[in-house]
């Protein structure tokens, strides 16, 4: 059974992370990046002032509300907890031993322009969103699939029809990128830092995971909006202390990211392939595994927040991405490559090291381990699991999200329940199959969702436009563009109006 889901996957895999997918990834940044004159560059004070600098600062920020929408603040904690996972840590890893360090350099690529993807998904969200009778937000891909691009002359039925599929894929993706491979990640390092036998791991995160899980959107919001600026900074602090004990490697780390970014042969499994092409398809493979720019993913909780501009929601998404990618993944790499484990000359991984651990998935292990002893190996998995305890609960909002787009409310309490049983199948399941599962899944949600924001780039740049116009150039006689359905935007106009804090920072 193992070997006919490994050759079906092989086959999909093959085909959506195939060199067509990987250039309309990077095609919808460019674009999104050049209709918003640069965003992410020309207004870079602006989205800080607005997110990280808002925090502290804002009480519409970090306010909890008393109704089931969510503040921004929890918005971005749940939507970091669903990016910064194992992939920062072990897809990091996997790329450059696979891809060698150049792979670094094309995931800061796809970071810089995925930034405005993210961006454009988030705008997108807060303009078609809806809100239930009890008064919950929903938003994402599927919603502007549907009523935008199906509102389109021609389209109704293929916005329908990539709206169901993306549901789908989101849903499979769910199970793959934001639960086996998590918790695959998580028993492998506990039991090999600790001797934990992987039963007894699974059995513990089955039950942390099924707790937070069935008290719905605000639960997850209320734990990933402690548990991820903790877990950040921890990491944060020991990679630095490593990298300032290596600082004298620093200029050779990064002159051999440059040099493999560009390198006409690279590292694959014990071999030589084709440099570039290897390096940038892991560096963008990995990339958007971590932080999720294209997926459509992250916008489903976005969606909840409590924001009425959609400009404001899409900052904190350019936020999202320069936090899990420029910041996150980069200590990785820094961490990694100043451990002795990667041949900075050669980009080869050392086979004798990954022979001893075990393969790439513990390379950071090892890393830690080299600095730290016996702790920093602990510290590691200590990490991982935290960092995978969080993507876990993220996705599982994303699931029910997608599933109740497919089903209503009645398949919302199933899925839940299939979705913390299935932490029990990723804690045995072979982790290098777990992997390849993401990444399908990965590329089957990234499609649709790509054709949707490309689609409707235009009215991102018009409300990136009026945004620029009314806050930022200080134009009283523009009106807000709020929602592209007139009862809300009449409603968010009155609210705005009655309140208008937010459109004064």
């Amino acid at each position: 059974m193992v070997e006919v889901i490994t050759r079906v996957n092989d086959a999909v895999n093959g085909a959506v992370w195939g060199w067509p997918a990987l250039i309309l990834l990077g095609f919808t940044g460019i674009i999104m990046t050049v209709l918003t004159k640069f965003f992410q560059i020309s207004h870079w004070r602006h989205w800080w002032h607005n997110t990280l600098g808002a925090i502290f600062r804002d009480k519409h920020v970090i306010s909890h509300t008393s109704d089931r929408q969510i503040s921004q603040f929890q918005s971005l904690c749940t939507a970091l907890a669903a990016t910064v996972g194992t992939g920062n840590i072990v897809g990091v890893a996997g790329a450059i031993a696979t891809g060698g360090p150049g792979a670094v350099f094309w995931m800061w690529i796809i970071a810089f322009f995925g930034m405005m993807t993210n961006y454009s998904e988030n705008v997108l969200g807060i303009l078609y969103r809806r809100k239930d009778e009890k008064g919950e937000w929903h938003g994402g891909a599927m919603y502007y699939l549907r009523d935008g691009l199906g509102a389109k002359k021609g389209c109704k039925q293929i916005g329908s029809v990539l709206a169901i599929l993306f549901s789908v894929f989101c849903l499979l993706a769910s199970f793959g990128i934001g639960n086996m491979s998590q918790v695959n990640s998580m028993v492998s390092n506990v039991n090999n830092a600790f001797g934990i036998p992987k039963i007894a791991v699974g059995v513990f995160l089955l039950v942390a995971v099924g707790l937070v899980v069935i008290g719905g959107l605000k639960r997850i919001a209320m734990v990933t909006e402690k548990l991820v600026p903790f877990m950040v900074i921890v990491y944060f602090i020991g990679a630095i202390i490593i990298i300032f004990m290596h600082v004298t490697k620093i200029p050779a780390i990064f002159s051999a990211i440059f040099r493999g970014a560009f390198s006409l042969r690279a590292v694959t499994g014990g071999g030589f392939g084709a440099g570039i092409a290897l390096a940038m398809k892991m560096g963008f493979k990995r990339g958007v595994f971590s932080n999720e720019a294209g997926l459509g993913s992250s916008v489903m909780v976005h969606s909840s927040s409590n924001v009425k501009e959609p400009v404001r929601q899409g900052m904190w998404g350019i936020f999202e991405v320069f936090a899990d990618t420029i910041v996150v993944c980069t200590l990785t790499a820094l961490v990694l490559l100043s451990s002795g484990a990667i041949d900075l000359t050669t980009g080869l991984a050392d086979e004798a090291i990954l022979e001893q651990i075990g393969g790439s998935s513990n390379l950071m292990s090892y890393s830690f381990g080299q600095a730290f002893g016996v702790v920093g190996s602990g510290f590691i998995a200590i990490a991982i699991l935290l960092f995978a305890y969080s993507t876990v609960l993220g996705w599982s909002h994303y699931g029910t999200t997608a599933c109740r787009y497919l089903f209503g409310e009645k398949g919302v309490w199933p899925y839940r329940i299939f979705f913390v049983a299935l932490v029990m199948g990723g804690s045995i399941m072979e982790a290098q199959l777990a992997w390849d599962i993401s990444d399908t899944f990965n590329g089957l949600m990234m499609l649709p969702n790509l054709i949707g924001v490309l689609v409707l780039s235009p009215l991102v740049m018009k409300c990136t436009s009026n945004y620029v116009s009314r806050i930022i150039h200080k134009k009283d006689d523009v009106e807000p563009m709020l929602s592209v359905f007139p009862d809300i935007q009449a409603m968010q106009a009155e609210a705005l109006k009655a309140d208008p804090s937010e459109d004064e920072q």
